[in-house]
């Protein structure tokens, strides 16, 4: 099978202490058979003088540099997978300030190429410092994916997401949704319709901790104390929220089991019983026992 076209989605905005790395990274690929789109989302530092440098030195390729929504970095994403003049084809999403490992389009690549229908990829990352020194306490593997899971919580990091060409039109369809996490909305769009998605515990590529950082990994005590706060103010109920009217936009292509799941986690009063009727449930038992804790006192 060759090698198809696949489209870097790339996010900038204040980038430039780091873009040199990442784009440098996207020419060590062993699958080389790829183009770059850029939303940078209104930079004031050197970040749009080193796209355009880029793009001057490598003419083969097809880059295209384009001004963000300026609304944040989920909004510069959406914005970016949904252009109107985003071809069909697959697609990667890249954070500004990561680097990828050589084989982080092959390997994404060959997990999904056999599927016929909509399919996501997403895999675990090696985090570091703001040097690149990898840091000593790695995430833990990552759980298997579920609408259940996705209602309630996101599992996959936005800088691994691969999409093929049906998982781009799927998640197309239901345009550009105001959702606070895009990442969070891919996983939840592509189970909802009951997508193949693929979590994978092999690390593609070193995601750079650093204050710019707009979240930050998933694990350690900033990443924690983040959900933490946002759990007990009712902000991650509002993200919640936010999600499921987005998904429920767009009810007729959702399973219809996933879509009345939906309803009842949205509508049901009585947030305890909204996460037993719906099935939603978070990963880990220490996170299901908070989750149910949160519902008690109206913060789910």
């Amino acid at each position: 099978m060759s090698a198809p076209l696949i489209r870097i989605l790339l996010a900038t905005r204040n980038g430039a202490d780091h873009l040199d790395a990442q784009l440098n990274s996207y020419l060590t690929q062993t699958h080389d058979n790829w183009a770059l789109w850029v939303s940078d989302d209104g930079s004031d530092d050197a970040t749009w003088q080193i796209l355009e440098r880029f793009r001057a030195d490598h003419p083969a390729r097809d880059i295209r540099l384009l001004r963000g929504p300026g609304r944040g970095a989920a909004a510069n994403f959406l914005s970016l997978l949904t252009h109107p003049d985003l071809p069909p084809g697959p697609v990667a999403l890249s954070d500004q300030d990561d680097v990828w490992l050589p084989n982080r389009l092959s390997r994404a690549w060959e997990v999904i190429a056999t599927s016929n229908g909509p399919a996501l990829y997403g895999s675990t990352t090696i985090e570091t410092d703001p040097d690149l020194v990898p840091l000593a306490k790695q995430r833990a593997q990552l759980p298997p994916p579920s609408f259940s899971n996705a209602l309630v919580q996101n599992i996959v990091a936005g800088n691994t997401i691969t999409l093929n060409a049906p998982g781009l039109a799927a998640l197309r369809a239901a345009g550009a949704p105001d959702v606070a996490f895009h990442d969070w909305w891919i996983y939840l769009r592509l189970t909802g319709i009951g997508a193949q998605v693929t979590v994978d515990n092999v690390p593609l590529l070193y995601y750079r901790q650093h204050a710019g950082n707009v979240l930050g990994a998933h694990s350690g005590m900033r990443a924690g104390a983040h959900r933490v706060g946002a759990l007990l103010r009712g902000t991650h109920a509002g993200w919640i929220r936010g999600n499921l009217d987005a998904l429920l936009a767009h009810p007729d292509d959702l399973i219809p089991d996933h879509a009345m799941a939906a309803r009842l986690l949205r509508d049901t009063r009585w947030r305890l019983a909204a996460l037993r009727r719906s099935g939603a449930r978070r990963s880990s038992r220490a996170g299901r026992i908070a989750l149910n804790a949160l519902a008690l006192i109206g913060r789910t």
